[in-house]
């Protein structure tokens, strides 16, 4: 049976179609089938059918799906296709969650490792509490805001997102209005809205300087949609409240446009791994802590050294330790682990070090540690494959990776986040 697929159109020149089996999928979540001039990937494909593609490049552009796996689905959103953010809504559950526990498993063999992987954990719960819309101009006067298309800068105009949490249920039509508010857009915007405790929180990046009328009006459209604050690249045009975020049993004021884990159960699935693998550790290193995803929840038993590069997530976790009561001593550092990682001397005394870098992962403390005598160390990570070059480099150094639990925190995407466990 023929099923038509659509998105926008690809402007680039185009060979005619053609039939392609799809053998496999990639590590994007892209459909895999091989021709005579290499293999070509096919966003939205599943293996096992049979599709009519466009053929750009290595790419092929979906036209129709001519024979359907049997793990086809309805995808739930209308979206699905021109938005470029979701890459299985097409996909049924089970084999979807095989594939991201495939993906973990895959990065380990890869790199020479073995080690028991646990059953993928769901870390999405009611969705994601961070959301980037980007705003362009299409002409004077139209304008279109929304995410980027599937291997594009082409915006595709959204009205809802299915993974978001609700309480991000207001930040769409706060971001077209503030976009709305500084047309004509001379350049791409884009807008960071995060939900706290206290409410939304929107960061406003590539505007250039705004004068005192547009200043005005985005003081009033924060009143008008109740905004908890509004900054243009970090710096304030209008707080009304404190964004403020629980994390244990502190209160965290959240610096503008900072690094949280993407949702609330993604959060606390991770810290809870964490947690448990920390056993009876009494002083434990935190490295790239951000603003105390995990060391506000370890300092509840635990003496914490918490390392950060960005100045403002380390302002905001000391602040956030000053203002509990009942936790064990935190220091809290600002430092550049990726050029100045902690050096064995410096590990010495620690019980535990859990890090949880960016993607490109911590190849550099990992030496270091991997130089150490800590007894414990919890890696956690948002890519499978950085994970398990640093975890080589442990595992080289004498340690034992003995625990590997994946994440699905980003439902319906071709990410994995993961907690790794290594024992001397």
């Amino acid at each position: 049976m023929r099923r038509p697929c659509w998105w926008p159109p690809v402007h680039e020149p185009s060979d005619a179609t053609l039939r392609l089996a799809i053998d496999r999928l990639g590590h994007r979540g892209d459909g895999i089938g091989e021709t005579a001039d290499g293999p070509l990937y096919v966003p939205l494909a599943l293996p096992g059918e049979t599709v009519e593609v466009s053929r750009h490049g290595d790419h092929g552009r979906l036209i129709a799906v001519l024979e359907a796996s049997a793990e086809r689905v309805a995808p739930p959103c209308p979206h699905v296709g021109p938005c470029g953010g979701c890459a299985f809504q097409h996909w049924a559950a089970a084999p979807y969650r095989a594939w991201k526990r495939a993906l973990v498993l895959d990065a380990l063999s890869r790199a020479g490792l073995d080690a028991p992987v646990a059953p993928l954990r769901d870390g999405h719960g009611a969705g994601r509490r961070r959301a980037v819309f980007h705003a362009r101009s299409q002409g004077r006067d139209a304008l279109t805001v929304g995410f980027a298309g599937r291997r594009s800068h082409h915006i595709v105009p959204i009205d809802r997102c299915l993974v978001l949490a609700p309480a991000l249920d207001g930040a769409l039509p706060a971001a077209w209005a503030v976009a709305e508010a500084l047309m004509p857009l001379t350049k791409p915007l884009d807008l960071q809205v995060t939900a706290s405790d206290t409410g939304l929180d929107m960061d406003v990046r590539g505007s250039g300087p705004l004068n005192g009328r547009a200043m005005g009006m985005l003081a009033a459209l924060a009143e008008r949609f109740d905004l908890a604050r509004l900054t243009r690249h970090g710096e304030l045009v209008v707080q009304r409240r404190p964004p403020m975020l629980g994390i244990g049993r502190a209160q965290v004021p959240l610096p503008p446009g900072g690094f949280l884990q993407a949702t609330a159960a993604g959060e606390v699935e991770l810290a809870g791994l964490v947690r448990s693998a920390m056993g009876g550790a009494r002083r434990v290193a935190d490295l790239f802590a951000g603003v105390g995803t995990f060391a506000l929840r370890l300092a509840e038993s635990a003496r914490v050294t918490a390392v950060e590069s960005s100045a403002p997530a380390v302002e905001a976790l000391a602040r956030a330790v000053r203002g509990v009561s009942g936790l064990k001593p935190v220091e809290a550092t600002v430092r550049d682990l990726f050029r100045r990682p902690l050096l064995p001397a410096e590990l010495a005394g620690f019980d535990a070090v859990v890090f949880d870098p960016p993607r490109q992962g911590a190849e550099a403390q990992a030496r270091q540690l991997a130089a150490s005598r800590v007894p414990l160390v919890i890696g956690v990570s948002c890519d499978p494959a950085s994970f398990a070059r640093d975890a080589a480099l442990l595992v080289a150094g004498g340690y034992r990776l003995t625990q590997v639990t994946p994440v699905d925190q980003f439902l319906y995407s071709a990410h994995v986040e993961l907690v790794g466990v290594f024992r001397r």
